[in-house]
């Protein structure tokens, strides 16, 4: 059975200024998440769940769910803060999201198989969908503990316009995720990649590999993250801001010998919406594409 694509669309926007996840961008108004879904179902995609926040449902199901009629088996499910272990109190004044880990969760309803994680926000290509099904469609019985990881070059990655976050991957020489770190404020200096940490700035290499959240599940990873994500709100369900991140959470499974993550090569062109200023670039590189044929004019027609 082909997998499922879950797409994590609840994210605030803080940095971009407003919902990105709907911002046209396409000659024909089209957003990354219909480019998204054009390349998946290319790659033998049918059925699509998006996660989203309860405030943008209406706008979703007007924007979204209406475009898609008839046209593609699309869902969603709400990112609930309230989605909590039984006995545990969110604080009240909580406004944001439990991080990527918990969006995945909220998933879990709606998806039976092994499954495709994307940003809503991120344009990874067609090859990246492609080697990512037939990298899952190919696992066999004894191997549902393998997952898949489509990695991109970190200097390919970088904005413009500001700082970014990344998951820099360390692999076996089988191609084998052996560690995945997050590092924050990454950015180019003169003609060096640095990152921010402990307030010194510190050398990257730009051909390292990153995890941009284009992840190949089984269903088997679903009651570890749950597991994972209790232990995690147990101690910070107070907080305002702390979040857990899917990386962080796959780094474990590792760790704990549960699972393999293979890392694949893709030869798409990554791109994707961090800053408001990255709107133009994202355009321009959508024109292009169009212009050489990968992309109709209109998705739509």
């Amino acid at each position: 059975m082909e997998p499922a694509l879950l797409i994590l669309a609840a994210g605030m926007g803080s940095r971009y200024g407003g919902l990105k996840q709907m911002d046209a961008i396409g000659p024909s108004g089209e957003t990354i998440m219909d480019y998204s879904i054009y390349d998946a179902r290319r790659a033998g995609i049918k059925k699509i769940v998006f996660v989203i926040k309860k405030e943008s449902e209406k706008e979703f199901n007007d924007v979204i769910i209406n475009k898609y009629r008839g046209k593609a088996d699309i869902d969603y499910v709400i990112q609930d803060l309230s989605m909590m272990p039984e006995g545990i109190t969110v604080n009240p004044s909580r406004i944001k999201p439990w991080g990527t880990c918990h969006a995945v969760l909220a998933g879990a309803e709606k998806i039976k198989g092994s499954f495709i994680v994307i940003n809503a926000d991120d344009f990874y290509g067609f090859d990246s969908y492609k080697v990512l099904v037939d990298y899952l469609l190919t696992l066999p019985p004894e191997k549902q503990n393998e997952y898949g990881l489509v990695g991109f070059v970190l200097e390919n990655t970088l904005s413009e316009n500001g700082s970014v976050s990344r998951g820099i991957c360390e692999v076996d020489g089988k191609q084998y995720l052996e560690t995945i770190a997050e590092r924050t404020n990454i950015s180019k200096l003169d003609n060096r990649i640095v990152y921010l940490e402990n307030n010194q700035q510190i050398t990257i290499d730009g051909n390292s590999i990153v995890s941009m959240n284009m992840w190949g599940f089984t269903a088997s990873v679903f009651p570890k993250l749950k597991d994972l994500f209790d232990t995690f709100i147990k101690k910070n369900h107070e907080s305002l801001d702390k979040e857990l991140f899917l990386p962080s959470c796959i780094h474990e499974l590792i760790k704990t010998n549960f699972a393999r993550v293979k890392v694949l090569k893709s030869d798409a062109e990554w791109f994707g919406l961090t800053y408001k200023e990255d709107r133009l670039s994202a355009v321009n590189r959508i024109k292009q594409l169009v212009a050489s044929g990968v992309y109709p004019e209109n998705l739509f027609n």
